[in-house]
């Protein structure tokens, strides 16, 4: 006898009238419609990706141990004392002659008291030109040299550097020692009139 595939023996086989209603029932069964319109979208889990606790902990734990390590060099760059301070006001003070020089027309005078240890552009206002200082006052530190024009002057009551309309100026070498045996020298460029700090002494 001849088996029907896809069924076991025993079973009674599907006779023509039951294939026929099967048939007949898949044929009017509505395929599925995709809307052509629609994109294709990707479902995501609804979990978003968060940090965790103990990640923004070590954030902020690297973020703090950055800013102690910081905080010295913000706090001496914002709070200037002794020979850097010093160094810095005597080259503003500089600067604010040469431009008052400049624009004025008229030269300009430097005026240093090394007993007092004072100095101070002449012809300026009190709050210099610009944002620049308009004196200085050497402290915590004393001057090993003051020469100008080829003349040691440093043990005199005042001396006097120039600035002249055109950009240049007198020659000038100052060298200064702190405290705590730290040097500077100072000397402007006649040519230019700018001044420039170093520590190298020679």
């Amino acid at each position: 006898m001849m088996r029907i595939a896809g069924h076991k023996k025993g079973d009674v086989p599907p006779t023509g009238s039951q294939q026929h209603s099967r048939l007949a029932a898949c044929a009017t069964r509505p395929a599925p419609v995709r809307n052509p319109g629609r994109p294709f979208v990707i479902r995501h889990s609804s979990f978003a990706r968060a940090f965790t606790l103990i990640e923004i902990m070590v954030v902020v734990g690297i973020m703090a141990i950055i800013l102690a390590a910081g905080v010295p060099s913000l706090y001496a760059f914002f709070h200037k004392e002794g020979l850097r301070k010093t160094t810095s006001d005597l080259l503003e003070t500089c600067q604010s002659a040469r431009a008052v020089a400049i624009l004025t027309g008229q030269p300009t005078e430097l005026v240093f008291h090394p007993k007092d240890g004072t100095c101070e552009a002449s012809g300026t206002s009190n709050a210099g030109y610009g944002s620049w200082a308009h004196s200085a006052k050497i402290q915590d530190c004393t001057i090993e040299m003051l020469d100008v024009n080829l003349t040691e002057c440093k043990d005199f009551d005042t001396v006097k550097v120039r600035f002249f309309p055109n950009g240049t100026c007198d020659e000038m070498t100052l060298v200064l020692r702190s405290n705590n045996n730290q040097w500077r020298k100072i000397s402007l460029e006649i040519t230019t009139a700018l001044p420039t700090v170093t520590d190298k002494i020679q």
